[in-house]
């Protein structure tokens, strides 16, 4: 079985190629952005593409073009089932919502004044997000109706920013200040001011809806629970100082050992339910059990993080160094 690769630097793809180097399993690089990319694939069986939601062109049509290829019987990596709803929270919303999966209470509005009806009998505080954006990002505490009445305004005027570049200056400059980024990384936000993301040029303003959760109170931290298959390896992530998101904080214990055997348990029951090949879980603890807050096909392989081992679908701890790249491509091989 042959398998065609989209590669770019910094992806999966860099550990998918070099997996399939060492093992010796037939592969060729193509390239999704071309108009003859079907043709490419023809001496294929599989395709497999790490398409990012930050990239214009893979936000444009990484979706379409793998549903196409998965219709006429190849084997794609993210399949459908994976990747529909990924970096849309909206659509997580439903599907959640739908499979009566343990989601934090999530309200969506569609309609200025359905919103400002529920502002006006919610208890406050709640979180506020945009439905796209990662590592915390657009996400922010709303503690009075007053502010929540600020953020539905704008939601049905003039929207908001993909990306806001005063909050990511912000959060680059504590990163620097814990010596986790350069100067340069802390400045380059600050050019966005005034010169749109690509991604904002692109998909323009979030507009025409609101998105609320309950906010959970006294978390410390969350759960990252990462599935490939029926493997797990998890880790919990700290808030950040002054702050209640834990998301891009940096700030993770990676041995999946120590959390709680009751967060894998359902964390599984969760993945069985969905059925994606991969899929990254964000668990909130919550009056001894936990809730979901957001939930995604794709997932950042941060160095270190596959040093101490995985649990099985029957809860077994097998401690180790693990290769998630080298279960994609056996998985979708069913090696």
């Amino acid at each position: 079985m042959k398998i065609g690769i989209h590669h770019n630097k910094g992806s999966y793809s860099e550990g998918w190629v070099d997996y399939c180097e060492k093992q010796k399993i037939p592969y060729k690089i193509v390239n999704a952005y071309s108009n003859d990319i079907i043709k490419q694939l023809e001496d294929c069986d599989a395709f497999m593409w790490h398409f990012h939601h930050f990239n214009p062109k893979d936000v444009l049509f990484a979706k379409q073009l793998l549903f196409s290829l998965e219709q006429s019987g190849k084997k794609v990596y993210p399949n459908w089932m994976s990747n529909w709803c990924f970096d849309d929270k909206l659509g997580q919303k439903y599907l959640l919502e739908a499979l009566k999966l343990p989601l934090v209470p999530t309200y969506a509005f569609f309609t200025r004044q359905e919103a400002l009806n529920w502002a006006n009998s919610y208890h406050f505080p709640a979180v506020f997000k945009l439905r796209v954006g990662a590592g915390g990002s657009n996400v922010r505490l709303v503690r009075t109706k007053k502010d929540a009445v600020r953020l539905i305004n704008k939601a049905f005027g003039r929207g908001f920013r993909q990306l806001d570049p005063i909050r990511s200056f912000k959060e680059q400059l504590r990163k620097y200040s814990q010596k986790k980024n350069s100067l340069l990384e802390v400045l380059k936000p600050l050019t966005h001011i005034i010169i749109p993301y690509k991604i904002e040029r692109a998909k323009g303003r979030e507009k025409g809806y609101v998105y609320f959760q309950d906010f959970i109170p006294n978390c410390e931290y969350d759960l990252r629970l990462q599935f490939i298959g029926d493997r797990c390896y998890a880790m919990k992530r700290f808030v950040r100082k002054n702050d209640f998101r834990a998301s891009g904080a940096g700030n993770i214990d990676y041995d999946g050992s120590k959390i709680p055997i009751k967060a894998i348990e359902i964390g599984f029951k969760i993945a069985n339910s969905l059925k994606m090949q991969t899929l990254a879980i964000d668990l909130i603890p919550f009056n001894e059990t936990y809730l979901i807050a957001e939930i995604g096909y794709a997932f950042r392989v941060d160095e270190g993080e596959c040093d101490y081992g995985y649990y099985d679908k029957n809860l077994v701890w097998h401690p180790g160094s693990i290769n998630p790249y080298a279960w994609m491509v056996e998985d979708l091989l069913n090696l």
